[in-house]
């Protein structure tokens, strides 16, 4: 019978992180730019975040609970969040 094996996605090699943990998110990469939170309409209890591939916005209570933030390492959404972010500051 066939061992079903799930593939791990693997370390990229010579990739730098500049913040502090890879998949968390921390209070230092919130975005405090009162002008671009509200031109964004930022949804209560949730925050604007930066980080080396761009922005995303997630729940306030993901910050510095020492989880993977899912949001950070969702793709489409930082992408989404990323064109919207220089859309409105471009305006």
């Amino acid at each position: 019978m066939a061992k079903n094996t799930i593939k791990m996605r693997k370390h990229d090699t010579g990739r730098q992180i500049t913040t502090k943990t890879p998949y968390g998110t921390t209070s230092e990469m919130v975005v405090n730019d009162s002008d671009l939170i509200e031109k964004m309409n930022i949804p209560s209890g949730c925050v604007l975040v930066q980080d080396d591939q761009g922005y995303y916005i997630t729940k306030l209570n993901r910050v510095d609970n020492g989880l993977a933030d899912p949001n950070r390492y969702d793709a489409k959404w930082k992408e989404t969040v990323t064109a919207k972010v220089t859309e409105v500051t471009n305006v």
